[in-house]
């Protein structure tokens, strides 16, 4: 789901079309915006405190499939794309589905992870090229 969710929705939505048709699906709970509590903890173990809100949008998706049972797909994603957070609960749907499981897996979620990977290398080395290293010297004064 974080793949889903973090991903950028242009690329979502072209690994969604290679998928090719998808099922048909109903809107459960359309696509709302709200504000979600952050929560922190000083120095990353100490007490839970509210860090602030943040902008949440939500959907719930089902597959409409007359020889299968209903399954439901939950989206939450930051921001307020409305469109983005259908198509992660779309995707959290099929990968429920027998019949569609392995091609998300495939045509989906590993580019979007493959496209954060490569993401956070190229910060990471964006940081390194930046690093300084400061050291210290023994002053010649005795």
């Amino acid at each position: 789901m974080a793949a889903l969710a973090k991903a950028p929705l242009v690329l979502l939505e072209e690994c969604l079309k290679t998928l090719g048709p998808l099922p048909d699906y109903q809107l459960l709970r359309p696509s709302e915006t709200g504000l979600a509590m952050v929560r922190g903890r000083s120095e990353g173990t100490g007490d839970p405190f509210n860090l602030g809100e943040m902008t949440l949008t939500r959907c719930v998706v089902q597959i409409v499939q007359p020889d299968h049972p209903a399954i439901a797909g939950f989206g939450y994603v930051a921001g307020r794309s409305h469109r983005h957070a259908e198509l992660a609960a779309l995707c959290d749907a099929l990968l429920q589905h027998d019949d569609w499981a392995e091609g998300v897996h495939a045509q989906v979620l590993a580019p979007l992870q493959a496209a954060a990977q490569a993401q956070q290398a190229a910060a990471a080395a964006q940081t390194e090229a930046t690093r300084v290293n400061f050291f210290t010297l023994k002053r010649g004064e005795s």
